[in-house]
């Protein structure tokens, strides 16, 4: 009977040893393909909301860490610079919009730095189907509108909702949310073109980003 028990932990032992050496050996063969994966997904959300044809650097490699609490929290945010013959010409910053119906909205924004809004995309959000997840690009084209207006300041009322004065439409059912996209959108817009001189103060992303 212990003959057995012994036996039969030994073969449960050796088991669970090969299984963990076979889930590492595939963990570590499959990561350069899911880092390969995530760089070339990165780089579409990218061109998306930075037109390819206004640089001519590569946008991923020259990225840096800022901190704002316009950014919706206190952390690092990666700033994805873009050069056009060695100049700086417009930005892309990961953001957040903390006053969702439903929580946090992860963003996207591409800007110059003259205050003009190259392309917005929400990256995560927790908003109700059917009413808010119409920020969504897959759901409704209302994000692409926010694209090619300029920002004239903090005071600018046209870069509101309707409900609030301004340009863009609200859902129906459904203000908090566009509000949220769309006012943070303008804060972080705005605050890329204040980093226009500030560059060379920034820290670099390192290993934090596909280098």
């Amino acid at each position: 009977m212990l003959d057995t028990i012994r036996k039969n932990g030994v073969i449960l032992a050796v088991f669970a040893a090969v299984t963990t050496g076979v889930t590492a050996l595939v963990n570590e063969v499959t990561k350069p393909t899911v880092a390969k994966q995530m760089a070339i997904q990165e780089k579409t959300l990218l061109d998306q909301v930075v037109p390819p044809s206004l640089y001519d650097n590569d946008l991923q490699k020259e990225c840096y860490l800022v901190s704002n609490p316009v950014l919706g929290d206190d952390q690092p945010h990666p700033f994805y610079l873009a050069r056009k013959a060695g100049q700086p010409v417009a930005a892309a910053i990961e953001t957040i919009a903390p006053d969702g119906y439903s929580g946090a909205i992860r963003m996207l924004v591409g800007a110059d730095f003259s205050g003009k809004v190259l392309g917005v995309r929400v990256t995560e959000h927790h908003e109700t189907p059917g009413l808010g997840d119409k920020i969504e690009l897959r759901i409704s084209d209302w994000i692409t509108h926010l694209s090619g207006v300029t920002i004239h300041g903090s005071q600018d009322s046209h870069f509101a909702v309707k409900k609030d004065g301004g340009d863009f439409d609200q859902f129906t059912g459904a203000t908090i949310t566009p509000r949220a996209v769309v006012n943070e959108t303008k804060r972080t817009t705005l605050f890329i073109a204040e980093l226009r001189q500030k560059i060379n103060t920034l820290p670099k992303c390192g290993a934090l980003r596909h280098e």
